[in-house]
């Protein structure tokens, strides 16, 4: 079995998978061909001596998320759109990546405490009359849980995101069958569940319930630092929620822990669904490419099914460094 803890990302129509060193993408096309690349991680930042220190490896994941797991997400789209003759360019990429950091900054950070402040304009103080921040920063927290879970409740309605949860799903069902030490097959990858303790959802609902503690001690200040500590707070936050995230994952046997924990596991009921064989079959070519570009052994009497390199806008040869 690898001894590297493995990750994932769903796409359009596919799956990616982050290794130790490398990630690997496996797409469905759309003429039923099973298609994969892989990518290096061993540089830039990922390659740096500092970037498996506790606290820094978490921006380091974040980082690749964002950039990497951005770039194939368009990637997949691309494919998936590959009949119409849509192609989508790294312009495009860059676009749609600094709006989403931007959309998502001002309507899960800021928005939340422009409500929370006009919510608690006149009632932030308690009954000595002095300031009482941790209130107001109690009701930002909820308004953040509420538009989060009635975004997540909001886009799952969409056909095509349907499908993208439901490779979500063969992604975590993918690894928990790694993890177990079973065959990648079909059969056996079924038997799992389709919430996993590691899942970004679950990191983003353990970053929502550490803003509400962070915020808290900031306190009532004026606005523009109200507005500023929201911002360069983000990144400490998700440093110190990935550590948290990680050592849920290994005491998850412990009861107290399970609990705490429980709550992300009740929203990947929203973003997780049950995949179709041929999308565990897709993750499964995910997750043997990625083991391979790792000189990981994947494991025994696992399925061989038919996959063919993908190619890669910008490089000259398909890409499979495994």
């Amino acid at each position: 079995m690898a001894r590297y803890s493995y990750g994932g990302q769903a796409l359009i129509e596919g799956v990616l998978m982050r290794g130790r060193d490398a990630i690997a993408v496996a797409l469905r096309h759309p003429d039923g061909r099973i298609v994969y690349a892989s990518e290096r991680l061993d540089t830039g930042a990922h390659g740096s001596r500092f970037a498996k220190l506790p606290f820094v490896r978490g921006l380091v994941v974040l980082y690749e998320t964002l950039i990497i797991g951005t770039r194939w997400l368009v990637r997949s789209a691309s494919v998936a759109a590959s009949e119409e003759g849509i192609e989508i360019g790294r312009g495009a990429v860059a676009v749609m990546l600094g709006l989403t950091l931007l959309a998502g900054v001002g309507i899960f950070f800021l928005l939340p405490l422009f409500l929370a402040s006009f919510a608690t304009g006149g009632h932030a103080t308690d009954a000595a009359g002095h300031d009482n921040g941790v209130f107001a920063s109690l009701v930002e927290g909820l308004i953040r849980v509420a538009l989060f879970l009635a975004y997540l409740l909001l886009i799952a309605q969409a056909p095509d995101v349907k499908r993208v949860f439901q490779y979500h799903g063969a992604e975590h069902m993918t690894i928990h069958a790694l993890e177990a030490g079973d065959p990648l097959t079909t059969d056996r990858v079924r038997r799992y569940p389709t919430a996993h303790p590691r899942c970004g959802t679950e990191f983003l609902v353990v970053v929502v319930a550490l803003s509400i503690l962070a915020f808290s001690l900031v306190g009532r200040q004026p606005p523009v630092i109200m507005v500023l500590s929201r911002i360069v707070l983000i990144p400490v936050i998700a440093s110190i929620g990935y550590e948290l995230l990680k050592l849920g994952a290994r005491y998850r046997a412990n009861p107290v822990v399970r609990a705490v924990m429980y709550p992300g596991i009740l929203v990947q009921k929203i973003t997780t669904r049950q995949p179709t064989d041929d999308m565990i079959e897709v993750a499964i070519v995910s997750m043997e490419r990625a083991l391979t570009a790792d000189g990981e052994s994947i494991p025994a009497d696992s399925a061989e099914l038919d996959a063919e390199p993908m190619l890669v806008p910008g490089r000259a040869a398909p890409a499979d460094p495994g």
